[in-house]
């Protein structure tokens, strides 16, 4: 019995951009110019990027995670509260945080406010922040120095994630996902942000990693087909 074609499943605008997605890489200016190519949904899509790395993830030493902000942003904001001291409340505030403070803002987590999408802290503030292990901890919100969210300048921590700062961490299948940006976005403006991001991995591989370190770089539309990317270090698997 003939195999039915797995495009039938899709709808016809994801039909045609499959059909016409590029089968080579593409350099990063070329690869988002394609992705522009692409028949589009009526909003305004997310441009991720996925980097397949050749990292070991059962050794603690090659876990990759950092934070990093975008020279042209990411086209969204996001909620930030902080844990701080008194003196630097309104600072915090004035900055972007939608809540700042310390045991108080702790109690209110406590009793069930969620309602943010990153939590920074300044170094002073962990001792209180640590009762909160178990709430944020499972979520990806505990403040991390590595993460970045464990900041002396809290102001500028608050700034930068407001803005859309990304923080990333390699999965299990040894892959980085992050942001770039917006379909919207000047096709300049979203080279200059994926080679950034490319450019923060690279100096992130750990010095006992082996072989190939940056072995696939896709990009995509939150409704497009992935475009691979012509980049120097990277191999075919």
């Amino acid at each position: 019995m003939a195999k039915k074609d797995p495009l039938l499943k899709l709808n016809r605008r994801q039909r045609e951009n499959h059909r016409n997605k590029p089968k080579d890489a593409l350099l990063p200016a070329e690869a988002i110019a394609a992705l522009k190519q692409f028949k589009a949904p009526k909003f305004d899509q997310t441009v991720n990027v996925v980097m397949h790395l050749g990292i070991d993830v059962k050794q603690a030493d090659q876990t990759i995670r950092g934070a990093i902000a975008l020279p042209k942003g990411i086209g969204q904001s996001k909620r930030v509260v902080a844990f701080c001291g008194m003196d630097k409340i309104k600072p915090a505030l004035d900055a972007g945080a939608i809540k700042a403070g310390s045991d108080e803002l702790v109690a209110e987590i406590e009793k069930g406010w969620m309602e943010f999408d990153v939590a920074v802290a300044t170094p002073d503030m962990m001792r209180v922040v640590s009762k909160l292990g178990k709430v944020l901890g499972p979520k990806g919100l505990m403040p991390s120095p590595k993460a970045g969210t464990v900041a002396a300048d809290i102001v500028q921590a608050v700034k930068e994630y407001s803005a859309g700062k990304l923080e990333y961490r390699n999965d299990k299948g040894g892959n980085v996902h992050g942001v770039i940006g917006k379909m919207s976005f000047k096709d300049a403006d979203l080279v200059e942000n994926l080679t950034h991001f490319i450019e923060a991995i690279e100096k992130t591989k750990p010095n006992t990693a082996k072989g190939a370190y940056i072995k696939r770089i896709v990009i995509s539309g939150a409704m497009t087909p992935g475009v691979q990317i012509k980049h120097v270090t990277a191999v075919e698997e």
